[in-house]
């Protein structure tokens, strides 16, 4: 019978890593009675793995636990990696959509939380129509499972006559998409996980392997260089905290990474990616994932309470709704977590809760050469320097 794999999250939550990186968080599995499987192509740069992939479906829980961890973690000390970033996530969540209330000023969040079976779950919220938000999304996810043998030995490059038994899999993160109404406010972004493998059951006392990855990144319909400069400059600082190397290189992965192929542009102006991160110590990196997410808010909100009530024309709203079909291609087509949760039939309303209420397409729109529009087409071209 062949290895189940299971998406057991929203997958936006934890998408495709990178061609550079080892394995997906979403290409993986949790044990489960009854399964609904599909066979799904898992690539590892070179190396592509055939996979039967199952969806074990949630639950609906009417209350917010305490923690989604397991009873064998939750058991051990509070000062594991594992709950201080469940801890994090919850608690980045938390602050986000209370300021994101606020900036409304009357619209709330609807909270739907599930758990699943084999062990984690999630708290997923939305805010929509609201009289700032059109739509905005932001949720949190701890996840259990298990990794197929052969998505772990194309993972770790083992020689093929080696056959480790299934490896068990830990996952956490948070992700968020924010649209806002006005046309000179812009969609913001931003996903921060952590995962980890334990040793293969045949191979007890092996060496745990983990990772980070996330980022925040800005869409925009209308350039104002103050708001891009303050952006990118929150970013910078988050990253310069920890790394000087960070910002310059995990700006260009975020370029490269929200490019719309068939378009020949980027999605918006950038901000910063990054996936695969372990060649760093875990505790910085468990604080710069932190301060990341911390960052969020001053990053964002400063640039809707000076956009959110600008003055605009139905011209201006029906480019903002042209960038937004860029945003749903982007999503649709090339998102890695978005099209594996759609292939897999992973829980749809938090796959697509990062798509706009409205976008729009034209037949071959070009916006005229030298307009306001034209210069954020131009940008999202090409990418630029903004500090």
């Amino acid at each position: 019978m062949p290895s189940a794999a299971v998406v057991s999250a929203p997958s936006y939550v934890f998408p495709f890593r990178s061609s550079t990186s080892s394995i997906s968080p979403t290409a993986i599995s949790l044990t489960k009675r009854t399964w609904k499987p599909r066979i799904q192509t898992i690539s590892f740069g070179k190396c592509v793995v055939r996979a039967t992939v199952s969806i074990e479906k949630e639950t609906p829980e009417a209350e917010r636990p305490e923690t989604f961890l397991r009873g064998v973690d939750e058991a051990q000390s509070s000062s594991s990696v594992r709950a201080r970033f469940e801890k994090m996530i919850r608690e980045a969540q938390d602050s986000v959509c209370s300021a994101l209330e606020a900036a409304d000023g009357g619209a709330q969040f609807k909270e739907d939380v599930w758990s699943r079976p084999g062990g984690g779950g999630g708290i997923s919220r939305v805010l929509q129509d609201g009289a700032v938000w059109e739509k905005a999304g932001v949720n949190v996810s701890v996840v259990y499972g298990v990794m197929p043998p052969d998505a772990y030995r194309a993972a770790k490059g083992a020689p093929t006559d080696q056959k480790p038994g299934p490896v068990p899999f830990f996952a956490a993160g948070i992700s968020s998409v924010l649209h806002p109404k006005n046309p000179f406010a812009p969609t913001l972004h931003f996903n921060y996980r952590y995962f980890e493998t334990d040793a293969p059951k045949d191979a007890p006392g092996a060496p745990r392997q983990w990772w980070f990855g996330g980022g925040t990144d800005l869409t925009p319909a209308y350039i104002f260089e103050e708001d891009v400069k303050h952006f990118h400059s929150v970013q910078k600082r988050a990253c310069d905290k920890f790394e000087p190397t960070f910002y310059p290189r995990f700006k260009k992965w975020c370029d490269d990474y929200f490019y719309i192929k068939h378009r020949g542009e980027r999605r918006g102006l950038g901000g910063i990616f990054f996936d695969d991160l372990n060649d760093y110590d875990q505790e910085m990196l468990l604080s710069f994932a932190t301060e990341c997410a911390n960052s969020v808010i001053p990053a964002y909100l400063p640039i809707i309470e000076k956009r959110k009530d600008l003055p605009f024309t139905e011209h201006q709203k029906a480019w903002q709704q042209l960038r937004r079909g860029r945003y749903v291609e982007f999503n649709l087509v090339y998102d890695r977590g978005t099209t594996f949760g759609l292939k897999t039939g992973g829980r749809i309303e938090s796959i697509l809760v990062s798509l706009p209420l409205t976008a729009r397409w034209e037949y071959d729109h070009k916006p005229e050469e030298g307009s306001e529009e034209w210069k954020l087409l131009d940008a999202c071209i090409n990418p630029k320097e903004w500090i």
